[in-house]
């Protein structure tokens, strides 16, 4: 009788394990499932993730073409500039940026003549720059310089052949009606000149600051005041 209760027992022991097993079986099967499924989770959140952060790059470098961009609506889009134009542009850039005004004979140089600064030919450029200038080194010209460079300037014809005559004036401003400027224009002036200077202008309709002229060719011809 023992011997068969042991076989029972033996039977029943090792049907438990067998169903033990299974229900690990079970569990270790649904474990896997489980994991797989969080698996999945994570991919997702991480694919939004990277949706979300691509389309804020796209939005970032959209507004960063938006700031860049001349404001063409406001007529202030200055001209595609020639290439000789544009060299003795950073030339002048270049000469007001150092703060001595003797680097403008550079400007000269590449040039190939003095502009007309109102002046006697047989007159010092520079010591007449200087002479003219509240500050004695002539740094507030060239303060005006850089100032009317870095707006946009206006092309106009010289002559019957527009495509070739162009001469090019900076700023825009000074060849702007100056009874009509926009309000975008408006804060251009004041950048430039004091507000009491800015209503005498538009009182007497003309430019009465600095103006800069450069040929299509690349030659300086016109630096001075209105008058």
């Amino acid at each position: 009788m023992s011997e068969m209760e042991t076989a029972g027992d033996r039977h029943a022991r090792i049907l438990h394990g067998v169903i033990s097993q299974r229900k690990a079986q079970q569990q270790l099967g649904k474990l896997p499932g489980a994991m797989w499924t969080r698996h999945q989770l994570l991919v997702r959140l991480a694919s939004r993730k990277k949706a979300a952060v691509l389309i804020l790059l796209v939005v970032a470098a959209a507004a960063l073409v938006h700031v860049s961009r001349p404001r063409a609506e406001d007529g202030v889009d200055g001209p595609k500039l020639p290439s000789h134009v544009a060299d003795l542009r950073d030339v002048l850039l270049t000469a007001a940026r150092s703060g001595d005004i003797e680097e403008l004979k550079s400007a000269f140089d590449v040039s190939g003549s003095v502009p007309d600064m109102g002046i006697s030919p047989r007159s010092d450029p520079i010591k007449v720059l200087k002479d003219r200038s509240e500050d004695p080194q002539g740094r507030d010209t060239l303060a005006a310089i850089i100032e009317i460079l870095e707006m946009p300037s206006v092309a106009l014809p010289l002559g019957n052949d527009i495509e070739n005559n162009l001469i090019y004036v900076w700023p825009y401003l000074a060849e702007r009606p100056l009874d009509k400027l926009t309000p975008s224009e408006q804060v251009d002036l004041y950048r430039l000149v004091s507000p009491a200077l800015a209503a005498e202008m538009r009182e007497k309709k003309r430019w009465l600051w600095w103006r800069l002229v450069i040929a299509a060719d690349g030659t300086w011809t016109v630096f001075k005041k209105g008058s």
